[in-house]
Order: C-alpha cells, then structure tokens, then sequence
C-alpha cells in the first residue's frame, strides 16, 4: 500500500509540475492573434514573429554569448574548488564548501541587491562583463556539486600511482584524472549554462541596458501579454529537455547517480 501511496501522489506531483507545459506548447502553435486555449488553429507565426525580431534576436545572442562565457569561467573555477574542497584537509573546509554553495540556498533577489551594490561602487553595473561575473557566481555552486560527487567517486590512489612513477601534478590531471572525469565535467558545464540561460532577477537587477531572452520575457509580460511569449517559452521548455537528457547520459557513462548530487 505504501509503494501504490507513493507512486500516486509522485504522478499527481509530476502531473501538476507539468500542466503548464501542456498548456504553453499548444498554446504557442495557435493561430489565434491573442493567448487562446485550446488553440483555434495550427500556426507558427509565433515562433516567425520571435525570429524576425532584432529586438529579440539581440537578446537571444545575449543570452549565448553570457551563457557560454559564465558556464566556462564557473567550470574551471568550480573544479578547481571541488577537487581541493574533496582532496584537501585543511580546517574551515565545511565553511568554505558552504560559501560556495550559497548562492544555491539564499535567495535570489539577495544576491542581486548585493551584486548590484557591489557593481555600482567598481563600475560594472550595466556592462556585458559585470553580467557574466554575476552568472558565473550563479553557476559555481552547479558545478561544484557535480564535480565533488565525480572526484569523491574517483580512486584517489589511481592518482597517488601516477604521481609515484613519475608523472608531474599537472600531467596527472590532463592523463590520469580529466580523462575519467570527462562526463562529469561536460554535464557539469551543461548544468551551468542551463542555469545563466534561465537566470532573471540577478540579470534584472545588474544588466543595464543589455537584454537577455528571459529578461526581455518578465518586461513584456510587464507591459503586455504578448502570445510570442509562448512560443519562447516552449523553446526554453525544448532546450530544458534535451540539457537534462544530456546530463542523466553524462553522469551515468562517469558513474555518477542523480541522487548523490542532492
């Protein structure tokens, strides 16, 4: 009885997370001029009217250009971070894995008051640096999380033998430990982009003038109920989609389980 509990109320769970996209995806094939549902008819004039707009084609190459450069910046310092905070045995090292992970835990809007502030005083608030600087604080703890459990699961005397037969610190790392980590660190990258792509408040607050897709989304759901929101929406969902396929293959081919990153 407790297993037949426990799978209902999952599927009941799982059901309501997934409504609202049951009702965007349709929603943005309608051929209606207005949001409509169901949908009166099949097309995809949405989706023309989101891509024959500079307005949000500026704000979708934002959104790539700080995507990928804050992943990347949050992958070499989040494994850098990781690997001493797993291999290390320094004292405050519960402390230090706990400032890193913070930005997982305090909300959101914190965050961007502080960055905001922050910015403000050394002149990057409103700059596509101070942006990417932002996002990477966001995508550190992503990684971080990903590549603890990876490196933790790693046998840390494969590194001691290489070491011992003469392997140099940074030709173990390149020969030995990124070669088996290779599906960790790819996933954990994908975690990070994910997370700056999807990112509003912090962007909201230190962005200026520089558009990214999920901004220009919250301004035009503030001044009107553009259906082209919709079709959006359903790409996100798409990309959202095949990112965590990815992910789930990655960290199954490096041995790693969803489970033990929660």
């Amino acid at each position: 009885m407790s297993r037949i509990l426990l799978a209902t109320s999952s599927v009941l769970v799982l059901a309501f997370l997934c409504l609202p996209a049951l009702i965007v995806i349709p929603m943005s094939f309608s051929s209606a001029s207005s949001l409509e549902f169901p949908p009166p008819g099949f097309s995809l004039r949405w989706y023309e009217s989101f891509l024959g707009d500079p307005r949000w084609l500026l704000a979708l190459q934002n959104s790539v250009v700080v995507a990928l450069l804050s992943s990347t910046i949050a992958l070499l310092v989040g494994s850098v971070a990781a690997y001493g905070l797993v291999r290390g045995t320094f004292r405050g090292r519960a402390l230090i894995e706990g400032v890193f992970i913070a930005p997982l835990v305090v909300p959101s809007v914190i965050i961007a008051v502080a960055l905001y502030i922050f910015f403000a005083q050394i002149g990057l608030l409103g700059t596509m640096t101070g942006l990417v600087i932002g996002h990477t604080v966001l995508g550190v703890p992503y990684v971080i999380l990903v590549m603890s459990v990876a490196i933790g699961s790693f046998d840390h005397r494969i590194e001691q033998v290489a070491l011992s037969l003469g392997a140099s610190t940074s030709m173990m790392f390149r020969r030995v430990l990124l070669p088996n980590l290779l599906p960790s660190v790819f996933a954990a990258w994908i975690f990070a982009l994910i997370a700056s792509f999807d990112e509003v408040i912090v962007t909201h607050f230190i962005a200026g003038r520089h558009d990214t897709v999920p901004k220009r989304m919250f301004n035009e759901l503030v001044l009107q109920v553009n259906p082209t929101i919709t079709a959006i929406a359903t790409l996100l969902i798409a990309l959202s989609v095949v990112a965590i396929g990815i992910i789930v293959l990655l960290l199954r081919r490096g041995g790693v389980r969803m489970q033990s990153l929660t």
